[in-house]
């Protein structure tokens, strides 16, 4: 494992380090060096595709590759930086050699030990100060998520937060045991964000099969927990949204009447801050979510990260 560091000036006093490990998994954590409060710990599993600079985002400049503008993780890690001023936010970027999740999984075999260890070894670097870990991830980080889910026996406390944005395609029945029993420890919150891509066309041609998308996967997930938890239904415009009354689990489903493609709006819209946020007393405060970006002032120029 090979450990760099610098001083990244963007947003104040916070350092960005960078290692490997397995030869093949980037790590790039970006963190306030402030030791004296929790940390939460946001690992945040890189779409199939995407750099963690592309992630991060950027102000667009001419010939840029699109991709710098559609996450701004970065930005929306200062925004929610300037909510949560009690914690440090620390965003762990996860991106593997082959850029897909789902597709490193196949190439390592014994995966279910090394995603743990992978996060076992982040989360200690951050020493002891009852710190929490939020698993996040977007498209096919989500397979990073369940691989982790699949290699230990139970989601442990410390794992307060599970998010899927646009990345649960690989959930089925064999998970639910694990959430079920999570999901009764105090201070644990789902929140899962899919749009109806099963209908959604590309070229006059389906994105997805029927069962193949985020849109199935997310009911079958909600089919399996509604027999244990009891939803409320509430419609905004295009969005559905289904929770439980104390904000435990959260699904925020958008409909497609138009066929369109929503995969990276979901995030950009605002959607990796309401997944952090959702539940909090900060929860829509100085944003929406599917609204306008609410994160634009903290996206800065390349040159000026």
């Amino acid at each position: 494992m090979f450990l760099v560091s610098f001083i990244d000036k963007s947003y104040g006093q916070n350092s960005i380090d960078s290692f490997t490990i397995y030869g093949d998994v980037k790590v790039t954590i970006d963190k306030v060096l402030n030791d004296s409060m929790q940390t939460i710990i946001i690992l945040y599993a890189l779409p199939n595709g995407n750099t963690t600079e592309q992630t991060m985002g950027k102000k667009l400049q001419a010939n840029d590759d699109w991709h710098f503008d559609i996450q701004h993780i970065k930005a929306q890690t200062a925004f929610l930086r300037e909510k949560l001023k009690k914690k440090n936010i620390a965003v762990v970027y996860l991106e593997n050699g082959f850029r897909s999740w789902p597709l490193w999984k196949q190439k390592h075999t014994a995966y279910q030990q090394m995603i743990p260890h992978i996060v076992d070894t982040i989360f200690s670097s951050f020493g002891s100060n009852h710190n929490l870990i939020y698993l996040n991830g977007h498209s096919g980080g989500g397979s990073f998520v369940f691989g982790y889910i699949e290699g230990i026996k139970e989601i442990p406390s410390y794992i307060s937060r599970i998010n899927f944005l646009d990345s649960n395609y690989g959930y089925d029945n064999s998970y639910y045991p694990k959430f079920k029993k999570w999901l009764g420890l105090k201070n644990t919150c789902l929140t899962v964000f899919a749009y109806n891509d099963s209908v959604a066309l590309y070229n006059d041609k389906p994105v997805v099969s029927e069962k193949g998308g985020t849109w199935y996967r997310s009911h079958l997930m909600l089919q399996h927990l509604q027999k244990d938890f009891k939803f409320e239904k509430v419609k905004n415009n295009s969005l559905m949204f289904l929770q439980t009354k104390n904000k435990k689990i959260g699904f925020f489903l958008k409909d497609n009447l138009e066929r369109k493609i929503f995969h990276t709006q979901q995030v950009e819209l605002n959607g990796f801050i309401h997944s952090i946020l959702y539940g909090t007393e900060k929860e829509n405060e100085g944003y929406e979510y599917f609204g306008r970006r609410a994160y634009s002032k903290f996206i800065v120029s390349l040159s000026a990260q």
